[in-house]
């Protein structure tokens, strides 16, 4: 009897002290990029380099940090896509652009292995919810790294400026 009620006792103390994420769903509904509208960007970060007669690198990372499309242009360098997909990494990590990432750059945590904090890493937002990112690279500069990559997210947008990512 007295096992009994020391366990009963013990299971009571469990139920008062259950914090308050009992309460919480067992799981939650993430919103993803599909397959077509990431291949939609990465074409468009292209197509938008090649006017100004760039062959780059693009990726596109869903918001889980996995590279969903990979593209690279018939002549730019083999190196570009390892840029662009850890300048993707960089601007999902910090949910920013890579090019205001600057003075991080130069801290122990621009060091790390697989994030590049220069410009052409862009996070794919919408609805104030992250998405993914986009990185590009092959450009004479990082500035039409990020340029081409704005286009290419510009599809999501009604506005078709890519001063509206701002």
């Amino acid at each position: 009897m007295r096992v009994w009620f020391q366990r009963l006792a013990l299971a009571g103390l469990f139920t008062l002290s259950t914090p308050g994420w009992a309460d919480q769903p067992v799981a939650v509904e993430i919103k993803r990029l599909s397959m077509e509208t990431a291949l939609k960007i990465a074409s468009a970060a292209i197509g938008e380099c090649r006017k100004q007669g760039i062959q780059i690198g693009v990726v596109v990372m869903d918001r889980g940090s996995r590279t969903q499309v990979a593209l690279r242009d018939t002549v730019a360098a083999d190196i570009t896509l390892r840029i662009a997909e850890e300048k993707a990494y960089a601007a999902l990590s910090f949910n920013v652009a890579t090019s205001e990432l600057g003075a991080r750059a130069d801290s122990p945590l621009g060091k790390l292995d697989g994030l590049i904090m220069l410009p052409g890493g862009l996070p794919v937002q919408a609805g104030g919810q992250i998405y993914g990112a986009v990185g590009v690279s092959g450009a004479p500069s990082g500035k039409v790294d990020e340029d081409c990559a704005k286009a290419g997210i510009c599809l999501l947008y009604t506005s078709p400026s890519p001063r509206d990512l701002r």
